[in-house]
């Protein structure tokens, strides 16, 4: 596991999501788009190895945390961390997780609501992050909502944006109703909470 440097005290601010702008290039994010594609496909899971359509339907395939897009990934997670979160973050204990949902008239892909407990118990999440890829055209339906009180937060969509969120945060991807939306998606692991 690449552990992270401390993140800055930047006047720690306390709130349940937070996002960045800007922190791809164009060429960048077709880079990230090419290399998801590249990668072995698989039918996303819920739990323990469990398929169901009504819950989570998604095309997954899992790209390396090491590298340039790691090395950004981080410098955004500990900027985002110190000013908003302030978890105690180790670094990243998993893959990054290329996603991609697309409108099929039978089911229209989705994830309903859920929080991102992780597979393994030895390396909790604690900080996700959700990276758009497409850009709004491309697709309706598939916004990202954060039930941050009685009402759903719908995350902006905007091709390069990320979202930044406690792992614990209730969250969903509603269903595609035309296009394809990509998405890679990161989890920043760190010591239980207590």
């Amino acid at each position: 596991m690449k552990m992270f440097m401390p993140s800055p005290d930047l006047a720690y601010n306390s709130t349940t999501f937070a996002w960045w702008e800007n922190g791809f290039t164009d060429e960048e994010i077709d880079a990230i788009c090419t290399m998801g594609e590249r990668a072995p496909p698989q039918s996303a899971i819920i739990g323990q190895g469990v398929r169901d359509e009504n819950i989570r339907g998604s095309t997954i395939s899992w790209l390396d945390n090491e590298g340039w897009l790691a090395d950004r990934l981080q410098h955004i997670a500990r900027q985002l961390n110190g000013k908003f979160f302030g978890l105690d973050l180790w670094g990243f204990g998993e893959l990054f997780q290329y996603t991609t949902y697309k409108y099929v008239k039978k089911s229209k892909q989705h994830y309903d609501w859920h929080m991102d407990n992780g597979p393994n118990d030895n390396v909790p999440r604690k900080l996700s992050m959700v990276l758009q890829l497409s850009h709004p055209s491309e697709y309706e339906g598939g916004d990202l909502e954060l039930m941050t009180g009685n009402i759903p937060h719908v995350c902006k969509k905007q091709k390069g944006l990320l979202y930044a969120f406690p792992s614990y945060i209730l969250h969903r991807v509603t269903p595609i109703t035309n296009g394809t939306r990509r998405t890679l998606v990161v989890w920043i692991s760190g010591p239980r909470f207590k």
